[in-house]
């Protein structure tokens, strides 16, 4: 009987380490908080047709995720991302634009109005994709994503128009506020420098 009473605070033990390995296998040890991935592999999105997209797709290719508004003061900035996508395209840019209207309401069109509103007025012919959320607890999980990756700045998206670079094995490198152009220096020479690797 004293034999049992002496393994019982030993197998209580062991009980919690497996315990504690277990949970920290899948979350990080200073809290509840999961891990989140730095890559986008895998994700599945809708385009602005309808039709599901792999984000894997798109590997070998530089990204440029951002998500866009028609009736923001930022809007302009749909001229400077079809500038850089017709500059760098065929050197493996693609630009994935995803309509938002979470910010003060400034997408309140349907996907077909979206698609006329960014042809006629920018001639855009790069992709966008169904009109999401960025943020709240429904938020598009690719956005859960961008915003927790360990390599960039965290946090929820601000306003419409944030960028978040992409290396060519799906990897987020860099992100950008929306007052940063598309045309600017510090997104330009960030991009140049991943199409090149």
């Amino acid at each position: 009987m004293r034999r049992n009473i002496k393994i019982i605070p030993f197998l209580f033990l062991i009980m919690v380490v497996l315990n504690f390995a277990q949970n920290t296998d899948s979350k990080t040890i200073k809290g509840d908080e999961r891990k989140m991935p730095d890559n986008i592999n895998g994700v599945i999105v809708k385009d602005i047709n309808g039709n599901e997209i792999n984000l894997s797709d798109y590997n070998g290719k530089v990204l440029l995720i951002v998500n866009v508004a028609s009736e923001c003061g930022y809007t302009k900035q749909y001229k400077g991302l079809q500038e850089i996508y017709s500059k760098y395209n065929e050197k493996g840019l693609e630009i994935l634009a995803f309509p938002c209207n979470d910010f003060g309401g400034q997408e309140p069109g349907t996907n077909e109005e979206i698609k006329e509103f960014c042809s006629v007025n920018f001639g855009v012919n790069f992709t966008l994709f169904d009109k999401i959320k960025v943020l709240g607890e429904d938020k598009e999980p690719l956005y859960e994503i961008l915003i927790n990756n360990p390599n960039t700045e965290n946090g929820d998206i601000k306003w419409n128009f944030e960028k978040f670079l992409i290396a060519k094995d799906g990897t987020i490198v860099n992100r950008f506020r929306s007052k940063i152009e598309p045309e600017s220096e510090k997104l330009v020479s960030a991009l140049e420098a991943e199409l090149l690797k």
